[in-house]
């Protein structure tokens, strides 16, 4: 008897054992709504592993702080795909293709009803993954969210026929944020269990997209990004291919001496555009074409108004207009880029090179007349490159022929020359061209265009500037009397400019681009400093939609009919 009192004691505490591995394992093998294994949970391995069922406080608690532990790192629960690297190729990769897809809010959404997961797109990266899995969100109430995370940093509201609800938005750090969306509490459900949640980037998707192309790009054409040649001859050369297909330089310049006629400049760019169309990014095609003697267009073409003839007028809406007559001009040769307007005040009337470039002697008018025209060569989607920082119009010398020296403070040129370029600034200038001009009282060593103190320190730093910034031609006499090229474009980049002009001579270019990469090579100049130029001139090229499509004959008659409609008008 004591033996069989014995084996029902034994059997007493097997029993329930056994019940309960067999009704766990039935429960974790039931597949039911979307469920998995564990040996798939561990095949799996997204970082998140679901809490032992059952609504009590230190669960629900568990499972809020693992939700926002993976939001942090771009993830939510269950999912293996992060937020803004991701791709819908990867995802269909994994997951095959969506069970439905819808349009929603400016994005593409792809639905996986069996997984409880929507993905949102934008340029084919994820942007928002949203989650509906009861086993990740169940029990999870509005008061439990507001105890464990405390007070949400926005609280928003959606409402439609279906629903009515109530969105906690956390942001989890500078790149995720997270909704938190419930019922709208009501006296029936004063405290409602979480419908869904939305993890969504801060970044913009662009900018991601950008990162990652920089990364894959080599040294060598990051620093070919940098670089704004000269050509020689009215077409295609050795050196020229040279230039675009070994170097892939950023931008090429063409002068009078490159543009015979309006057809050969037409097919000569066209050359350009067809020789480059193999490389990632486009090229910047970029002239003078500041009106007056400052035409660098060649046929029986209408010449806008010198800069000075503008200011006389003083006429706001006249000196838009002519900003877009430039751009369509330039637009029918092939340009995308005007080394144009001048911002310099001709403060000195012995000034050799700026005189009637400018638009006047009073930095008001310079600053409003110049930013107009800017604004113009925008509106028709050519970049104005605004010019020579920080102001070339109180110089005596030319510095084509040697350097000029302004014994200015930095308070004089608050007062004078930096009041057209801060105006143009806030008023969204997309490129600044560095002048070659020594100040001593801001950097004794340096020329402007070579300084640290002048292109970071007072136009990023201090005026707040976030374009790009091209120097002058290196190859001026100001600069190479005094230092040799490739070292001159390496204190260049140093000083913060992002383009290097080199507009003559083949072997120059070629110097300069040696010169940068050896600099990178050895530790002078870091490759993140690199990339920084770089994403802002590829931004540039992106937000202008540059292409290498061939474009068509220009039309004369029609430009100088449109021209001779503003210029009397």
């Amino acid at each position: 008897m004591e033996e069989f009192n014995m084996v029902k004691k034994i059997l007493y505490v097997i029993i329930p054992i056994v019940l309960i591995f067999i009704i766990g394992d039935q429960l974790i093998t039931n597949d039911d709504e979307g469920s998995i294994n564990d040996n798939e949970q561990a095949e799996m391995n997204y970082d998140y592993v679901l809490p032992e069922p059952g609504h009590t406080k230190k669960t629900v608690e568990n499972k809020i702080i693992k939700i926002f532990a993976q939001a942090e790192k771009g993830k939510i629960p269950m999912v293996p795909f992060i937020l803004g690297e991701a791709t819908v190729q990867e995802v269909t990769s994994k997951w095959e293709e969506p069970e439905t897809t819808i349009e929603a809010e400016g994005k593409d959404y792809s639905e996986y009803p069996s997984k409880h997961v929507h993905i949102g797109y934008q340029q084919d990266r994820i942007v928002d993954l949203r989650s509906y899995d009861e086993k990740v969100l169940s029990d999870i109430s509005l008061n439990d969210i507001e105890q464990t995370k405390g007070e949400a940093d926005d609280i928003r509201y959606y409402r439609d026929d279906a629903f009515d609800q109530i969105i906690l938005i956390y942001d989890v750090n500078k790149n995720f944020q997270l909704k938190l969306v419930f019922p709208i509490p009501t006296d029936d459900n004063p405290n409602p269990f979480i419908h869904h949640i939305s993890l969504v980037t801060l970044a913009d998707i662009n900018l991601l997209v950008l990162n990652e192309k920089i990364k894959n790009m080599s040294l060598d054409d990051k620093i070919g990004q940098m670089l704004f040649g000269g050509i020689s001859g009215t077409s295609m050369s050795a050196e020229t291919k040279s230039l675009i297909t070994e170097y892939k330089i950023g931008g090429i310049i063409l002068y009078a001496d490159n543009m015979g006629n309006p057809k050969q400049t037409v097919d000569l760019i066209n050359q350009l555009r067809k020789e480059n169309s193999g490389n990632t990014f486009p090229m910047f095609i970029g002239t003078d074409q500041e009106g007056g003697d400052i035409s660098r267009l060649p046929g029986d073409l209408v010449s806008p108004p010198k800069a000075n003839e503008i200011g006389a007028q003083n006429d706001s809406e006249s000196a838009f207009e002519i900003g877009e007559l430039l751009a369509w001009q330039l637009q029918a040769y092939g340009f995308n880029l005007n080394f144009a307007p001048v911002l310099d005040v001709n403060s000195n009337p012995d000034n050799p090179i700026i005189g009637e470039r400018s638009f006047s002697d009073d930095a008001d008018i310079v600053s409003e007349l110049g930013t107009l025209t800017m604004k113009g060569l925008q509106s028709q989607q050519v970049i104005p490159v605004i010019k020579h920082f920080p102001g070339h119009g109180d110089t005596s010398v030319d510095s084509h022929l040697e350097l000029p020296i302004v014994d200015k403070s930095l308070d004089d040129l608050k007062e004078l020359e930096l009041v057209p370029f801060e105006y143009a600034i806030k008023n969204g200038a997309d490129v600044i061209m560095t002048a070659h001009i020594l100040l001593p009282e801001l950097d004794p060593d340096y020329p402007s265009s070579m300084s640290k103190e002048v292109v970071t320190g007072l136009l990023r730093e201090q005026l707040h500037y976030h374009g790009v910034i091209i120097t002058d031609d290196m190859t001026m006499e100001g600069i190479t009397d005094h230092y040799e090229i490739g070292s001159a474009s390496v204190e260049a980049v140093k000083a913060g400019n992002d383009i290097i002009m080199i507009a003559h001579e083949y072997q120059n270019i070629v110097s300069a681009f040696n010169a940068i990469k050896e600099a990178v090579e050895n530790g002078e100049i870091s490759e993140e400093r690199i990339d920084e130029s770089v994403r802002r001139i590829i931004e540039l090229k992106q937000e202008y939609k540059l292409n290498d499509e061939r474009i068509t004959p220009l039309n004369l008659e029609k430009l100088n009919e449109a021209a001779e409609s503003i210029l009397e008008g």
